[in-house]
């Protein structure tokens, strides 16, 4: 079988086997890409709570303030902003502040 080129023993050739095996891999797969988004949103999070405790404000009063000011972007931008471009993010904290 294709899809088990690569694996050891039995697996990759006994047509019972490779079957099983292919099928477990699949269903490890999309289990996994789903938890991958979740380790990352809670990486985020991390930088985000922070990045935002040098302002002197919690990673739940920064969220709620976006919220307010109708600021929507996500976790993702918001913290690549603080690691990346921390003068626009400082910029960011002060207009939310107000």
């Amino acid at each position: 079988m294709q899809k088990t080129k690569g694996y050891k023993w039995g697996r990759k050739n006994l047509t019972r086997l490779a079957k099983t095996a292919a099928k477990k891999a699949g269903a490890t797969a999309l289990r996994d890409r789903r938890v991958k988004k979740r380790a990352m949103r809670r990486l985020w999070q991390i930088r985000l709570n922070a990045a935002v405790r040098e302002y002197g404000i919690s990673y739940s009063k920064f969220i709620h303030l976006l919220k307010k000011e109708k600021i929507e972007l996500d976790r993702k931008i918001l913290s690549e902003l603080a690691q990346k471009k921390p003068e626009i993010f400082k910029k960011l904290i002060e207009k939310i502040k107000k």
